[in-house]
């Protein structure tokens, strides 16, 4: 058997991912040690209690709550603690012992990225976190070195699980938001609390990771436009799949000139793609980020967003990466954040709409709506009407429009909202992917 110098690894937290983590690195240490030249001892796992059930069956003797001994004393610390603090704090003191550390933890790298960044470099270390935009999907590597010599264009990604399989549920049996999101819980899909995923906020936090990396630029979270899919009804998907569409949750990120400067746009709702694009295939909880590069063209990377063991890959992936430069010498590699362009507010992106309104049933509410649309610069691409009935005294208008400012066109849905001859705007959504 090869001998090979010897690497301490801390695991910092045994839920769901640290107990397969963990798991992992027990049974497969040696074929880790093949790949990263080096063997990797699972010196603890610190969590806060030592009695807890895990999901794995691990060696009682591993477990501490003294963080901070455990942490001083390993090469490679394992962040799988999740929140702010004190995560944030431990990989400070793992960045300043000279520990290289691997997280997955986003919430923690959309609001202190750059100050862990830094930390790291000024101590010659790194920061890892394949896991943390897109669970198994192998994505921040290729940004950050496979595309680091193109110029990323545009990225679009359903990068929550949680939200994709309620919207397909929703599309492919015609099922209510509430029934299928119980479901979600049932299958350990969503949280108790669902908030961070049917909010947006966990694609939110993705999508500042992926502009940051895609464009060079540092993008806080604050500037992620964001709203989540609670209001996605059935009609609203049916209307959807009448029109060739479907409803997916996207992480949208992408260069646009504003006053002749390149700026960039980072942005998080519920969008219509249409049924021939390669993201409307993409099913249950599963993930998808669509990547347009000028030299290398489009690029799609595809597979489980979420679920312990399959996020453990990715983690473990980073593990290994660790070791390696770990053997090799040498400082860590730095993020590349010198792009600087500014992000700007949703209302300089030019997208366009399908709008679904409820409107009297008489004459001339076509012409008076055509003028409202005409007067704020909006063209219309498609009208379908519908009537319910003869007796019923409204009917329901969905107008498509053509290219334009989301300035203008959420401007031109507030007129027609207060239009006599509208009863309600009963749903916006933009359109993505043309």
């Amino acid at each position: 058997m090869t001998e090979y110098r010897r690497l301490r690894v801390a695991l910092l937290g045994a839920g769901a991912v640290g107990s397969q983590v963990a798991g992992l690195l027990l049974r497969h240490g040696d074929e880790l040690a093949d790949r990263a030249g080096a063997r990797l001892e699972l010196a603890g796992i610190a969590v806060r209690d030592v009695n807890a059930k895990r999901d794995v069956d691990l060696p009682a003797e591993l477990f501490t709550s003294d963080v901070e001994s455990l942490i001083v004393g390993s090469d490679i610390v394992i962040e799988l603690m999740g929140g702010i603090e004190p995560a944030r704090s431990n990989i400070l003191l793992a960045l300043n012992s000279g520990a290289d550390v691997v997280t997955a933890n986003k919430a923690l790298l959309a609001t202190h990225g750059p100050e862990l960044f830094e930390a790291a470099g000024q101590v010659g270390a790194s920061v890892h976190y394949e896991a943390a935009a897109a669970g198994a999907i192998p994505i921040i590597r290729p940004l950050r070195d496979s595309l680091a010599g193109d110029r990323v264009v545009r990225i679009m990604g359903i990068v929550n699980g949680t939200t994709n399989y309620i919207l397909d549920r929703m599309d492919s049996e015609g099922a209510d938001f509430a029934d299928v999101l119980a479901e979600a819980q049932r299958l350990g899909y969503a949280e108790a609390d669902p908030t961070a995923d049917i909010e947006g906020f966990d694609a939110a936090q993705k999508a500042a990771i992926l502009a940051s990396l895609a464009f060079h630029t540092t993008v806080g979270l604050d500037a992620v436009h964001r709203q989540g899919i609670t209001e996605i009804t059935p009609s609203m998907i049916e209307e959807a799949r009448d029109a060739g569409f479907v409803i997916k949750l996207l992480a949208v990120c992408e260069r646009i000139p504003v006053a002749g400067e390149e700026s960039i746009s980072v942005r998080v709702y519920p969008a219509l793609v249409s049924r021939t694009h390669p993201l409307a295939s993409v099913h249950d909880a599963n993930n998808a980020v669509f990547v347009e590069a000028e030299a290398a063209g489009s690029l799609m990377f595809y597979g489980a967003g979420a679920g312990g063991v399959q996020t453990a890959s990715a983690v473990l992936g980073d593990v290994v990466s660790a070791a390696r430069r770990h053997i090799a010498g040498g400082v860590g590699v730095g993020e590349s954040t010198r792009g600087k362009l500014p992000t700007v507010p949703i209302g300089h992106v030019i997208t366009r709409y399908q709008i679904t309104l409820e409107v009297s049933d008489r004459t001339g509410v076509l012409a008076t709506i055509a003028t409202i649309l005409s007067e704020g610069g909006v063209s219309v691409a498609t009208v379908v009407q519908s009537i319910e009935s003869e007796d019923d005294p409204t009917a329901r208008l969905i107008i498509g429009t053509h290219r334009a400012t989301e300035q203008a066109l959420s401007d031109t849905v507030e007129r027609l909202a207060a239009s006599s001859v509208v009863d309600s705007v009963v749903s916006v959504l933009r359109v993505e992917g043309e």
